[in-house]
């Protein structure tokens, strides 16, 4: 007993209380204020919404102003197509996007783990070194890359494999090989983190038992591997949804992403009760995935005990 007193001394409670601290004040608080301002209504003010929390006004004005709080917002976003076909796009870029990036990122990272243990640190290396410019950059750069007398247009020309440039910009093509390509690291370091810690005495084993390379790896590697799958496809998949600024970039205007939809309410039309039920709403649809992959985790584990 006085063992578990050591261990909780002030140091170790304060380390527990920070986590939910952080949380409190950097996730609930302005989520609170978020929500607030989704169930107000919009006007020509500053700030552009009413009714506004005073609570120097009294009681009854407080009182009068929860009276005035309504769910006007959210019935919009469902009865009007715009919102319901951006949150569908969204949803189906990501998931698109998510499903490429898991092709191309498993066997980047199943490679990576089966180098020499000298050559990992290196192949990490050079999956890390494109964070070390700006974002930014990056996407303006794939924008000359993609452009009509872009280098991609004139590799292909050059290789004979088109008779005239491709139109690159403004596609979805366009958009879906930048978030590919920013979105790659997120994808192959999970899966690089749980591959490098597998034995290979685990496919020795199955060797010895009659299995070839390929049913080994069907049957042990890819069972072990889906923690960093999981881990993964949620890391690109969620910020993938509310992405805003490869498609305003990128993509073409003719339909518009969840991400850029918000922009537009929240800057161009200064209507931020309907941005704010946005935002309510996207944070609900990403909780659910979210949800998911916790309980199949809580799941792994008591399996393991």
């Amino acid at each position: 007993m006085s063992g578990a007193r050591r261990i909780f001394t002030r140091p170790a409670r304060l380390a527990v209380i920070a986590p939910y601290l952080w949380l409190v004040l950097f996730f609930l608080v302005p989520f609170g204020f978020v929500v607030k301002i989704s169930l107000s209504q919009s006007a020509i003010a500053q700030p552009p919404y009413v009714p506004v929390f005073d609570l120097a006004a009294g009681w009854d004005a407080l009182a009068a102003a929860f009276a005035a709080l309504s769910l006007d917002n959210f019935r919009l976003l469902i009865s009007d197509n715009l919102y319901v076909l951006s949150y569908l796009r969204s949803l189906t870029v990501a998931a698109v996007s998510t499903a490429i990036l898991l092709l191309i990122g498993y066997p980047i990272a199943y490679a990576m783990a089966r180098l020499p243990r000298g050559w990992q640190p290196f192949a990490m290396m050079l999956v890390i070194v494109p964070f070390w410019t700006s974002f930014l950059i990056r996407i303006y750069a794939w924008i000359n890359i993609l452009q009509h007398d872009g280098l991609l247009n004139q590799t292909l020309l050059a290789l004979h494999l088109v008779s005239a440039p491709l139109v690159w910009l403004s596609t979805d093509t366009a958009m879906y090989i930048g978030i590919v390509y920013s979105y790659l690291p997120f994808m192959v370091l999970p899966l690089y983190a749980t591959l490098a810690k597998l034995p290979q005495a685990l496919n020795e084993a199955a060797a010895d038992l009659g299995c070839s390379p390929r049913r080994a790896f069907w049957l042990v590697t890819f069972p072990l591997s889906l923690p960093g799958i999981g881990a993964g496809v949620l890391l690109c998949f969620i910020p993938i949804v509310g992405e805003f600024v490869i498609p305003d970039l990128l993509a073409g205007s003719a339909s518009l992403m969840i991400g850029q939809t918000l922009w537009l309410e929240f800057f161009t039309n200064r209507d931020w009760p309907v941005a704010s039920a946005i935002a309510v709403v996207l944070l609900g649809v990403l909780l659910l995935p979210l949800l998911i992959y916790e309980r199949l985790q809580r799941r792994q584990l008591e399996g393991e005990r």
